[in-house]
This record gives structure tokens, C-alpha cells and sequence, in this order.
């Protein structure tokens, strides 16, 4: 039974993408996605990011993105919101994939700026305590583990795993994450 739903979803596919032309150089795209931070408490702690690309040449392409991350510190019974607004600008790099780029696993390098807020830049909380950690401008760098399919002539699905290496901040410097993303090719 297994190999007749193999057949018939390969069949599927291979009608979807024969005459597809993928990754097209200066073709444009604009990519959104989220996703959750990984650390000890998931849940609450997420990003948003919305970016765009430029394919380049062999499946390669630039990438240019604007991420909002909202995370949560622990306090007795209060959580403290921790705010990071961020621009990033990299480069992707093809990896492996099939012939027609229908499926891809792709590594980028990125460089970030940003500016990240502990608490909304309120230092006093409600038992007097001060919070000692200040509102930062942040920079650093970032990679990016991708595998992205398509799902259409326009439309990519991509998972990814990403990390950021910030300095200038009192918080972690290294940050993980790992998300879901949807691109559309113009």
C-alpha cells in the first residue's frame, strides 16, 4: 500500500513541477516567517521577520530582513517583556538540492543591527526592584540553516534554523531559533 501512495505522490509532484523554472538570477521575492526562540521556556518566546531576496547565480541569493523578537524574563510572579527590533543583510549559499531547485537546503550568513528594550524602558518594578539591564543598540551576525520547497511556481515553503550572535547587549548573546516561512517569487 505504501509504495502505491509513493507512486501516486510522486506522480503529483512530477506534473507540478516539470515545466517550473526555479531560481531565476535577479528574480525578487518576498519572504515571511516565524517562528519560536529556542530556550528553556518555549511558548511565549517568538519572532516575526519579513524579508526579501535576490536570486543570484546557482541557486544563491541576498538576503534582506526585519525581524521583531518578543521574549519573556522571569521575576517572582511577573514576566518581564524583553523587545528586540533588528535589520539583517546577508548572503545565501546553495548547499545541496535536486537539478531544478525544487527542493533546496540552503546556509546563510547574515549581519545584524537592532536596538533591543528590557521591560518597555520601565527600570522600577512594582516591589521597588530595579532592573540594572538598559535599553541597547545591538549588533553582530547571524547564520541561517534553510531547506526550501516549492510549492508552486511562485510560492516557496522554507524551515529553518537560525542563530544570532549579538554584542552590545546585557542579555544572551547567543540566540538560537528555529521557524517556518513562506516566500513568494515575483
Amino acid at each position: 500500500m505504501k509504495k502505491y501512495i509513493y507512486t501516486v505522490m510522486l506522480f503529483f509532484i512530477t506534473i507540478t513541477v516539470t515545466q517550473a523554472q526555479r531560481m531565476l538570477p535577479k528574480q525578487k521575492g518576498l519572504e515571511v516567517s516565524t517562528g519560536i526562540l529556542s530556550n528553556d521556556k518555549i511558548g511565549n518566546d517568538y519572532y516575526i521577520n519579513i524579508g526579501m531576496t535576490v536570486n543570484g547565480k546557482n541557486g544563491n541569493y541576498q538576503l534582506w530582513a526585519l525581524e521583531y523578537t518578543h521574549q519573556f524574563q522571569n521575576y517572582k510572579d511577573l514576566k518581564i517583556p524583553q523587545e528586540t527590533y533588528t535589520a539583517e543583510g546577508g548572503y545565501s549559499f546553495f548547499l545541496l538540492g535536486d537539478t531544478r531547485k525544487n527542493i533546496t537546503l540552503n546556509f546563510a550568513l547574515t549581519g545584524v543591527v537592532g536596538y533591543e528594550t528590557i521591560n518597555r524602558g520601565e527600570t522600577v518594578l512594582f516591589d521597588g526592584a530595579k532592573i540594572l539591564t538598559e535599553d541597547n543598540f545591538i549588533y553582530g551576525a547571524g547564520g541561517r540553516l534553510s531547506f526550501e520547497t516549492y510549492l508552486s511556481d511562485r510560492f516557496v515553503l522554507v524551515l529553518q534554523g537560525r542563530t544570532k550572535v549579538l554584542w552590545g547587549t546585557d542579555l544572551e548573546k547567543f540566540r538560537p531559533s528555529a521557524g517556518l516561512g513562506l516566500r513568494f517569487n515575483f
